[in-house]
């Protein structure tokens, strides 16, 4: 089609975009907040604004993390929306869904979501989307939530850490699968056994190797295995959040293979720790499932590329820097979680590039998969009709992780000194740039593209009141 004296809002010129189909030398025009124009570099589109990137510089699809612990209200000291969606734009993240819990109320209920989004509307740097709870005696709050737009419904099959979120036992989580089955949502399911796990000898003191032995295979494997058999005889589809056994791979392979409707994610300390280098007391490092041995973070890697599992995600799960307990190290005691909001496409990328996988593979990864699981359809891609959400990566620039400068609200890190290849240069959000520092400009989203409004009208997938 042709673009003769059409004037864009932005044009972006890159020797390097990465379009659907590989890195190419383009122009990408956007209007409205939408990308409508993608021509050969040179074709010498017209903007309001132009933006020219450095030869160095590759214009990459913002990031989708569907796996984000805001904790606002409730635990705001533990991070809240402005500095995670500043720490997520930092990161080349525009997009977030945020889980039900760690905040208070829990997303289990309209209400409480309608308390959490009052919260987010006015501080979110990037957009910001919402999942729904599912814990006992709410399966009549499910349908309901749904409504209101929720991505999908996340329930625990052990203690979640926090006594307002329960878990499920496998039946409940069964009954509710039949329900979400109605509606065609998603139960994305945090798997370990609760029994498993209570056999197992308790985790105390600074030792890891005390930590990995609480916290075993086993219990992940069973509950997996509970997860897809459960999948299998409602028709529900199910998502297996932060998978850190390899052991469970061939089971999800074979499931998909006769038809059960599963996905599953991983996230980058899966990818790039492994348990033989955690020194003891390094409560930094402590996450559940834990991160395994050297020889699981390669086969999870093989998992990947088989297609296994679909997506990488941060389960970015920060606390105060009290609940670590660094003087200690206890890791029986020290709360569980990895902040990675902020680094999580430099992590991915530098273990990626030493194993030869190209950055088209990690965006696919990090941006179009997460957006396709939530069903997204106006991200994770730079194409024609999608967000101008986009990120300018320097693939070959390099630092060093100093937690002082990362934007999360807790500065601790468990990549503190890591040298990382990958620079975040700019973060545009519907065709702006984010600017940390001034008006926060992120939209709620809700589920779904088009939105049917009583009396056949549209509205946009954006929260109609905060557009």
């Amino acid at each position: 089609m042709s673009h003769d004296h059409e004037r864009f809002d932005l044009v972006v010129r890159a020797r390097r975009v990465m379009t659907t189909a590989g890195e190419q030398p383009r122009e990408v025009g956007v209007s409205a907040g939408r990308i409508v124009a993608i021509e050969p570099l040179g074709n010498g589109l017209e903007g309001d604004r132009v933006l020219e990137l450095a030869d160095d510089e590759v214009l990459l699809p913002g990031l989708v993390d569907t796996h984000v612990h805001v904790n606002e209200p409730g635990r705001t000291e533990w991070e809240g929306f402005a500095s995670a969606t500043r720490a997520a734009a930092a990161g080349g993240v525009t997009t977030i869904v945020d889980m039900p819990l760690n905040s208070i109320p829990p997303t289990v209920d309209v209400g409480a979501l309608e308390v959490k989004r009052k919260v987010a509307a006015d501080q979110a740097y990037v957009d910001v989307g919402f999942w729904g709870g599912a814990v006992p005696g709410n399966i009549g709050d499910l349908r309901g939530l749904h409504d209101e737009g929720v991505f999908g419904f996340k329930c625990f099959l052990l203690h979640s850490g926090v006594d307002e979120f329960p878990p499920l036992d496998a039946d409940e989580m069964e009954r509710d699968m039949a329900e979400l089955v109605t509606f065609d949502a998603v139960m994305i399911v945090h798997a370990e056994d609760s029994r498993s796990i209570d056999k197992a000898p308790a985790a105390n003191g600074a030792r890891y190797s005390s930590f990995l032995a609480s916290r075993p295979r086993g219990a992940e494997n069973l509950a997996i295995a509970e997860v897809i058999e459960r999948a299998r005889w409602t028709g529900s589809r199910a998502h297996v959040l932060h998978v850190s056994s390899s052991d469970a791979l061939p089971m999800l392979a074979s499931a998909r293979r006769d038809g059960v409707r599963i996905t599953a994610e991983t996230c980058p300390h899966y990818l790039t720790l492994f348990a033989e280098e955690i020194p003891d007391g390094a409560t930094t490092h402590k996450c559940c499932p834990p991160i395994r041995e050297a020889s699981n973070r390669e086969l999870l890697w093989e998992g990947l590329l088989e297609g296994t599992i679909d997506c990488i995600v941060s389960d970015h799960s920060p606390s105060t820097v009290e609940l670590k307990l660094l003087d200690s190290g206890d890791f029986g005691q020290a709360w569980g979680g990895v902040s990675s909001l902020q680094l999580g496409l430099s992590l991915v990328w530098s273990e990626a590039r030493r194993r030869g996988i190209g950055l088209q593979q990690v965006v696919q990864w990090m941006a179009s998969k997460p957006a396709d699981l939530v069903g997204l359809t106006s991200k994770g891609r730079i194409a024609l009709g999608y967000d101008a959400d986009l990120t300018v990566f320097a693939p070959d620039a390099a630092y060093v992780v100093d937690p002082d400068r990362l934007l999360h609200k807790n500065k601790v890190s468990a990549y503190s000194g890591r040298s990382l290849s990958g620079v975040v240069r700019r973060t545009i959000l519907a065709g702006a740039d984010v600017d940390v520092t001034g008006t926060p400009r992120g939209r709620l989203l809700r589920r779904g593209a088009v939105e049917r409004l009583p009396g056949g009208g549209e509205v946009p997938q954006h929260d109609p009141d905060h557009g």
